[in-house]
């Protein structure tokens, strides 16, 4: 019997079926998507003490999620996830607002249609961002920065004033992603799904280059290619069961406490 030959977009066409049909994803609340994402990130190794921040926005515009500062990503769960409004002003839940979150509010103004942001330092991500060099795009596992990853190259200081956040929203544009330059990495994205994602692999791919420079040069690879597989490690389906996957392994580890 002969294989049958389909053009590729065929099978692009047959993968999102599938997903849309067999990828569910449990209906978690906004606080809770936010305290699992940072349980995953502590658990990827994201953690810098109190430094970083994971907000989403609320149920009202110009309302925003975000963890009770003073705790740490391993802290996190539901019932710490405080709701502030535009000026940083607690609203509901008990705790402190992160004052680092300003820069956060930049964005959200600007980019409508972003409705989460991670922003951390962790080591590798930092390491890119000490010696000045931006992010290259030349595995399928770094495909999702294709044209997607911005470059901040001067560190504007402790972005807790607005003049942080007008620079970091600038260079950011329409991407996705940007390395802070003597800071860390920050990616802002539609679903707080995508957001951790991009956190995760933000951080693998800074790992995988600074490991291929310290053998030989990195190969680029096409950029039709890394078109291609930008849009299919993105797709919203992929990314709920990626993020799903993440807290799984959360959850069992560390229980369902993380929820309540």
């Amino acid at each position: 019997m002969n294989a049958v030959i389909r053009p590729k977009e065929a099978y692009h066409e047959q993968t999102t079926r599938n997903m849309e049909k067999f990828f569910q994803v449990p209906d978690w609340s906004a606080q809770q998507k936010v305290a699992l994402t940072c349980r995953i990130l502590a658990a990827e190794g994201h953690e810098s003490g109190l430094a970083g921040q994971i907000t989403a926005r609320g149920p009202r515009p110009g309302t925003y999620w975000m963890l009770s500062f003073g705790l740490g990503f391993d802290e996190a769960r539901a019932s710490n996830i405080v709701l502030c409004d535009d000026d940083l002003n607690l609203l509901e839940g008990e705790g402190f607002v992160n004052p680092s979150n300003r820069f956060h509010l930049w964005i959200y103004r600007h980019r409508p249609q972003v409705n989460a942001i991670v922003h951390t330092h962790p080591p590798y991500a930092s390491a890119l961002s000490l010696i000045g060099q931006p992010l290259k795009v030349a595995h399928m596992d770094t495909t999702m920065f294709h044209e997607d990853c911005a470059w901040l190259p001067e560190w504007p200081g402790v972005p807790i004033g607005d003049e942080e956040g007008r620079l970091i929203h600038e260079a950011l544009g329409d991407k996705r992603a940007i390395l802070l330059a003597h800071h860390g990495q920050l990616v802002a994205t539609g679903t707080i799904e995508e957001a951790a994602q991009l956190s995760v692999f933000i951080e693998r791919a800074a790992r995988m280059q600074l490991l291929a420079q310290s053998a030989g040069e990195i190969q680029p690879i096409r950029a039709e290619y890394a078109k291609e597989a930008h849009d299919y490690r993105l797709k919203p389906k992929a990314t709920g069961a990626t993020f799903h996957y993440f807290a799984r392994r959360v959850l069992r580890r560390e229980g369902d406490e993380v929820l309540g």
